[in-house]
């Protein structure tokens, strides 16, 4: 019996020698990709980051490059938690259940509230800044002149976009303040006070401007973990719905700072503080994602971030560019873009969403 111990327990030695091998060996594969692609923005586009601004994912996400096979009953059903555009509030916000910055927080923790533009890091293309994470030399200008592989069209009735959120319960502060407290939890289906209300601005922008657009307020992320590929598959049965959709856009809000300072990047704009947006574009030089015409969505996302910088200069932040697809394959014309920070006010990302409808509607004019 004693034997017989022994060589059981030497089979288990071998058997963990085995797998640390072989996780080492996993581990080295994948180093040189990690390391070349040095932001977390190519891992999640998701609330939660570091304290530098890079992205991580939160346990159990992922992204998707397309919509998913059916699946089970369980499966989050399309547009069953949706808020039709006719019931999202505009003007006088209800705070109900939801924080309020100017009650009485005696004995919470102050978390302050920094300003910040942020700008001017990266390559210059076209008057707008680009963060190239891929390790590869693009020629970025060559992309910005490319004409787009799509027209919009204006003046009709059929949607050219179409605005969606992944992480539908991403919030704002309720106003501008320099610094919040403890019970602020960013995360809410107030759509008062989320990324709802700023597609709404976006869609209300377009409509004036001439441009047809389909805001889908379906929430995906009452868990995060397949989020991206519930939101694939809401976005795709919009398009397969509307075939006048061009543009897709997912819109977030991004979460910057440390547990003692949140930071808001701002600019400013007539008088008026807006929330900068970062404008995110997929590479798949490898053609490992699925996504082969990248660069076509790339040109759109150099078109509109040199555009709304011109409009309103400092409304960008550097353009993110690194090995990522999240839904962007679904069209040529796919993007996600970050309104703000969780401590961005809701008038701020708001004001945004207006100007960035402006934006698109300048960006794509010569393709009308």
């Amino acid at each position: 019996m004693k034997i017989k111990g022994r060589i059981i327990g030497i089979l288990k030695v071998l058997l963990a020698v085995v797998l640390v091998l072989t996780a080492g060996f996993c581990v080295s594969r994948r180093l040189p990709e990690c390391f070349a692609s040095r932001d977390g923005a190519a891992l999640a586009a998701a609330a939660f980051t570091l304290t530098d601004g890079s992205y991580r994912l939160e346990a159990g996400e992922e992204q998707a490059t397309t919509a998913p096979e059916p699946e089970e009953d369980t499966r989050v059903s399309r547009r069953k938690t949706a808020v039709p555009a006719s019931e999202i509030t505009s003007g006088v916000r209800d705070k109900s259940g939801y924080y309020d910055s100017s009650a009485d927080h005696t004995g919470e923790r102050e978390i302050a509230v920094e300003e910040r533009n942020i700008s001017g890091d990266g390559t210059l293309v076209g008057g707008a800044y680009i963060k190239n994470r891929t390790g590869i030399a693009f020629d970025f200008e060559s992309y910005l002149s490319e004409p787009l592989s799509f027209s919009v069209g204006k003046g009709g009735a059929e949607p050219q976009v179409l605005i969606y959120h992944t992480h539908t319960g991403e919030g704002y502060l309720d106003a501008d303040v320099d610094k919040c407290f403890e019970s602020y939890y960013s995360h809410t289906y107030n759509n008062d006070f989320n990324v709802v209300a700023v597609g709404e601005a976006i869609k209300r922008s377009l409509e004036e401007n001439g441009i047809a657009a389909l805001h889908d307020p379906t929430v995906h992320d009452s868990t995060y973990s397949g989020s991206y590929y519930r939101s694939a598959e809401t976005a795709s049965a919009d398009m397969a719905d509307y075939p006048s959709i061009k543009i897709v856009l997912d819109i977030h809000r991004d979460a910057i700072g440390t547990d003692d300072c949140k930071t808001k990047p701002v600019f400013e704009y007539e008088g008026r503080k807006g929330a900068q947006i970062m404008i995110l574009s997929g590479c798949d030089y490898y053609g490992e994602m699925d996504f082969p015409d990248w660069e076509k969505n790339l040109s759109l996302a150099l078109k509109l971030q040199t555009t709304a910088e011109r409009l309103y200069p400092g409304m960008t932040r550097p353009l993110s560019f690194d090995y990522f697809s999240y839904n962007e394959p679904l069209c040529d014309g796919s993007l996600l873009i970050e309104i703000g920070s969780e401590a961005n006010s809701i008038d701020e990302a708001e004001y945004t969403g207006e100007l960035l409808g402006k934006a698109i509607a300048e960006a794509t004019k010569d393709n009308e």
